[in-house]
């Protein structure tokens, strides 16, 4: 099938979501509609293709989903799980973005736990590959926002992390707005809890410590460090509350943690 004829990649506008997707093909999973008020379905072509489909339904939902189209055209990485495709749905005024589908299971759940349980090789390289896409994220000026285990897509029979749902990231560095930002207090900087505060790479630098801390970790409450304690001493470095005495940026966080790795 030729993208020109794609049911998903040539439409550029539909008057619902869900009943266009069941005309195309098979929607074999749906996402009820989460925190951020998207519902996301799974979709098989009669050709076979797989693709996931996620649709705005308030507006709150329609500004993630803005976010993230400028995130996506600003950042490619084989990691990070692309926004292809852009629908504008007429029911209600919203949009649809189109992303191909990636097998796995999120690590926000009963995963984590298979996960930890993985060789130590399988781990490091989930750590380097979230890394490794995070050093794009800086190379284009932009900072992570709600990075959490939720976004963690691990496909334990390829060996193989994606990256999902970065719809908070935005250009940096910026002044915190609100009371704090969204997220997960496991993976957030103390910065991102006080209105008025400076947001940036080392704000990420944070997030990614953590990232490598709980995936790290062999079971819940982090008493379970299955890493070194030079690994260890580069977390503590990047996690300090201060953000001037954390690493500069996601480079410098990086050649310290492979180098004591």
């Amino acid at each position: 099938m030729t993208s020109r004829r794609h049911p998903l990649l040539a439409v550029e506008e539909i008057p619902a979501a869900e009943p266009y997707l069941r005309s195309v093909g098979e929607i074999f999973r749906t996402f009820g509609e989460q925190d951020s008020g998207c519902v996301g379905y799974a979709v098989q072509l009669p050709d076979g293709e797989r693709w996931f489909v996620k649709a705005a339904t308030t507006a709150p939902a329609q500004a993630s989903l803005d976010r993230a189209w400028a995130f996506h055209r600003a950042v490619r990485h084989p990691a990070i799980v692309p926004h292809l495709h852009r629908i504008t749905v007429t029911d209600g005024g919203r949009t649809a973005v189109v992303m191909p589908w990636r097998p796995g299971e999120s690590l926000y759940g009963p995963a984590r736990a298979r996960f930890r349980a993985l060789p130590l090789a399988s781990v490091h390289r989930a750590i380097d590959r979230v890394l490794d896409a995070h050093l794009a994220v800086e190379a284009a000026g932009m900072v992570a926002v709600d990075l959490y285990d939720g976004a963690f897509l691990y496909d334990f029979y390829g060996d193989a992390l994606h990256l999902v749902d970065l719809d908070e990231y935005r250009p940096g560095p910026f002044v915190l707005q609100g009371d704090r930002l969204p997220g997960s207090a496991r993976f957030m900087a103390p910065e991102e809890w006080h209105h008025g505060a400076r947001i940036d790479i080392r704000t990420t630098v944070y997030a990614l410590a953590r990232t490598a801390r709980l995936l790290l970790d062999a079971g819940e409450g982090e008493r379970a460090w299955r890493g070194t304690a030079a690994q260890l001493a580069v977390l503590e470095r990047a996690t300090r509350a201060d953000p001037a005495e954390r690493f500069a940026g996601v480079r410098e966080f990086t050649d310290a943690w492979r180098t004591a790795t």
